[in-house]
């Protein structure tokens, strides 16, 4: 009988797997290294789902619906070809090389070839994946512009809609009367409809179909998420690529026909319920609670909005992974206290999941939420973080798969990188960050690790939206972590009692108000602060830029730890080169002493800031992109913007309002005529996402703010002939420092007639104008009895060089020589300011 060289059958299953290293002293063993495949990322299905992500977002809801379904097959189909060469071993050139790659993707050692070609699966998985995601859009799409509502919208159509509310309405208006003669007009509420049944054109037709509302008046924002409604419309189209088939302009009331019902109406009277019980609380508190809880910011004061944002906390006020993760850990913290088996706490965990999405609404803003929440708690388990990245990767692509438009989200976008940084960098920093702390700080580095992981991979994303790197959000972020949980967790139960009784979680709210007035004061401290963010810029090509430079500092920061620790000096030396290269400088001769007004040089477009002290200005619309009107309010120095008037919704006055809204901005009031409906949409949206009351101006208001007034003399009134949206722009006559200008916006002649008969109906109002901001970049389409009106003999024309319109006309030019004006040119001269001494207006060019 031969004897079995085998090892026993315990020791083999005790034998650790893979290749490890033993270091021996004599025959005492110091110390076992894990495996290098053990600690390597296993990205097969991440990496597919990153490539296919921007092919579905830039092509695949633009493109043709038939178009991608046949990409989408076609994708489908090489990955199964791709897969079953794989699965055959079926050995090329290119394979070889795709199959070292993949080892590497899987953290796998060594190859097994009854498993298939690796190379050949990896190319399989992502033409699978690409396939899966384009198909979702593809069909996605065609249920969605199924029946008449796209044409009806291209045709400009009034429709009678049947629908129902399929997200909580945001309004974007809830400041105060304006002083002056009339009252403010009503709130602007975006609301989004899923459109049931259309009537237009003769016909009724069942449709399954997304359109936004733009709706005024308080019964727009009394509605409720799922309400069923009935609605007479002009609709819209959309711009190419939104989630929404239409935009539509209400023709009369909103009628409720009947409402959520069941578990849905039952959440509506939680929310309710909490909204009374946190009411007593100080404002910041009474804002921040259901905020943090529900996602419910109408009560969140504007200003803190905008400390928020400007400090990188504005996550907070909004449903997102970190609130789904302190509720799904506070349901299973509170499991075992009670002694409840571990077989039963998923199910109650996920139990409590489903209650908390339902309470702040099932939208796709929250059910990503709380799919990036059980990631993040995943991530947090030390056990299974091997298991995070292709959990995140899994995630992504059901999300996907069920909302494809969730692929041209910001948020989305956020979520997934922050959850990503969690689960690859947190952990690792955090331990080397111990280890270099003295003792009794040493527990801290895994806190300090999280938020400086989170900005450092979502700092490139958030470049495009603001323009500028924060240098306060790591340290916002920071002191505000502790308050978060508390906040949270006492905020549900304060929810939950305040079902039962009402008053009770009144007094309970207070202990969530303690914790929410501290991230309140974090983020107005860190506001505060100077050098608070540098200046990036918000191209794609800058948004490139920082992610190379994050991962190129990522990448050698511990060889440059390494190295400055033997070479201090020179490492000195870089530091003190870095922050004199970045630092910014401001600029010596500008702006000139006793600016009242600056024609900012925009290009093709209107953009003007008048000064209002201290750094606070007032802006006049903000030109047609986002980096001339950043570069300009830089250059001045300015700090807060204490109203925002849009003249008219053309993109060469308001498309640069997202640079305008990465300062604190306390109010937007623009034209009423919402034309164009897509430009409209866009500028609604940019408020509601900054938390920014907006509000109408029309003809016989007075606005005062601060030391800047204004006398409003048009619209009175819808002009249909000409350009409709030119035709109802803003024209105000504004006081600045004892100087008055005439805003004219892009009227043109039948306007201008309109705007002459109101001054001489008023004459005493209309007063002595000392400046004119000539209408429409010095178009001919004009009225010349207008120059006549201004008493000074000073014109601002805020045009782009070379431009293909002809502006300024020639005949327009020569009438103002005509008058005697002395003309100023922002294509000529750049910026322009009109400066006061006090007794003598004039302009300096820049």
């Amino acid at each position: 009988m031969t004897a079995s060289t085998s090892p026993p059958r315990r020791e083999r299953e005790q034998r650790p797997r893979g290749p490890s290293l033993v270091v021996l002293t004599g025959r005492e063993t110091v110390r076992r290294v894990r495996p290098r495949s053990s600690l390597r990322l296993d990205l097969r299905l991440l990496l597919p789902v990153v490539l296919a992500w921007p092919v579905v977002a830039f092509w695949g809801l633009v493109a043709p619906v038939w178009l991608v379904a046949t990409a989408a097959l076609a994708a489908l189909a090489s990955g199964v070809l791709t897969g079953v060469a794989g699965a055959r071993g079926t050995r090329w050139s290119a394979a070889g090389r795709l199959a070292r790659w993949a080892r590497w993707a899987r953290g796998a050692g060594r190859h097994d070839p009854r498993a298939g070609h690796p190379g050949l699966r990896a190319v399989a998985a992502g033409c699978a994946v690409l396939g899966l995601l384009l198909g979702a859009a593809a069909g996605h799409r065609a249920a969605r512009t199924a029946g008449p509502v796209g044409d009806l919208a291209s045709e400009r159509a009034v429709v009678s809609l049947d629908a129902t509310v399929a997200a909580e309405p945001r309004p974007v208006h809830r400041s105060g009367p304006a002083t002056g003669e009339r009252p403010a007009a009503a709130p602007v509420t975006v609301v989004r409809l899923d459109v049931t049944q259309v009537s237009g054109r003769g016909r009724t037709t069942s449709v399954s179909t997304p359109v936004l509302v733009i709706g005024r008046g308080p019964a727009w924002s009394a509605l409720h998420w799922h309400d069923h409604v009935q609605l007479v419309v002009r609709l819209g189209p959309a711009e190419p690529g939104d989630d929404v088939v239409a935009v539509a302009t209400p023709k009369g009331p909103v009628r409720v026909v009947a409402g959520p019902g069941g578990i849905f109406e039952a959440a509506d009277v939680v929310r309710d319920r909490f909204r009374a019980a946190t009411s007593s609380l100080w404002p910041d508190a009474r804002g921040l609670v259901p905020a943090l809880v529900v996602g419910d910011t109408s009560q969140t004061p504007p200003d803190l909005t905008a400390v928020m944002l400007a400090t990188g906390l504005s996550h907070l006020s909004a449903v997102s992974g970190s609130n789904v993760t302190f509720v799904l850990a506070a349901v299973l913290w509170l499991c075992g206290v009670v002694g409840v088996p571990r077989r039963w706490r998923p199910p109650l965990a996920a139990l409590g999941l489903v209650g908390f999405v339902v309470l702040a609404r099932p939208e796709p803003s929250v059910v990503r939420a709380a799919v990036m929440g059980l990631v993040g708690l995943l991530a947090l388990s030390t056990s299974r973080r091997r298991a995070g990245v292709p959990a995140l990767a899994a995630a992504v692509a059901v999300l996907l798969v069920w909302d494809p438009w969730l692929a041209r989200s910001y948020g989305f976008a956020l979520s997934t990188v922050a959850t990503l940084g969690l689960l690859v960098l947190a952990q690792p920093w955090g331990r080397t960050m111990s280890r270099r702390l003295p003792g009794p700080l040493k527990p801290f580095g895994p806190v300090l690790a999280i938020p400086i992981a989170a900005q450092a991979v979502c700092a490139p994303l958030v470049v495009p939206l603001q323009g500028s790197v924060s240098l306060v959000a790591v340290l916002a972020n920071l002191l505000a972590a502790p308050f978060v949980a508390p906040t949270t967790v006492v905020g549900v139960v304060v929810a939950l009692v305040s079902v039962v009784w009402v008053p009770g979680a009144g007094w309970l709210a207070w202990v969530a108000a303690f914790p929410a007035m501290a991230i309140a004061a974090v983020a107005r401290w860190s506001a505060g602060m100077p050098f608070g963010s540098i200046g990036w810029g918000d191209s794609a090509g800058a948004a490139v830029l920082l992610a190379v430079l994050t991962a190129g500092v990522i990448a050698t920061a511990p060889w440059a730890w390494h190295r400055s620790r033997h070479r201090p000096t020179v490492a000195a030396a870089v530091v003190v080169l870095t922050a004199g290269l970045g630092l910014p400088t401001a600029p010596i001769a500008w702006p000139p002493p006793g600016w009242a007004l600056v024609a900012c040089d925009v290009g093709q477009g209107d953009g003007l800031v008048a000064d209002n002290g201290d750094g606070h200005v007032v802006v006049i619309d903000a030109g047609p992109d986002p980096e001339p009107m950043r570069d300009c309010l830089d250059r001045l120095g300015v700090t807060a913007v204490d109203l925002v008037v849009l003249t008219h919704y053309h993109a060469d006055h308001v498309g640069g309002l997202a640079a305008v809204l990465e300062r604190p901005v306390a109010e937007i009031r623009a034209s009423p005529v919402l034309d164009p409906p897509a430009e409209a949409n866009r500028v609604a949206t940019l408020a509601a996402a900054a938390r920014v009351p907006m509000g109408e101006l029309r003809a016989g208001q007075r606005l005062t703010v601060g030391s800047v007034s204004a006398d409003v003399w048009w619209p009175a009134r819808r002009i249909e002939a000409g350009s409709v949206p030119n035709n109802g722009s803003v024209v105000l006559t504004m006081h600045v420092r004892g100087v008055t200008v005439l805003l004219a916006g892009d009227i043109e002649r039948e306007a201008a007639g309109q705007v002459l008969q109101e001054s001489e109906r008023d004459p005493e109002r209309w007063g002595r104008v000392d400046v004119l901001k000539v209408a429409h970049h010095g178009s001919s389409n004009r009225d010349d009895r207008l120059l006549d009106h201004v008493d000074g003999r000073l014109a601002l024309i805020s045009v782009g060089e070379d431009n293909d319109y002809g502006h300024p006309a020639p005949a327009t030019m020569k009438a103002l020589q005509d008058r005697g004006f002395e003309v100023h040119r922002t294509d000529l001269e750049g910026d322009v300011a009109v400066v006061t001494d006090g007794e003598e207006v004039r302009a300096v060019g820049r």
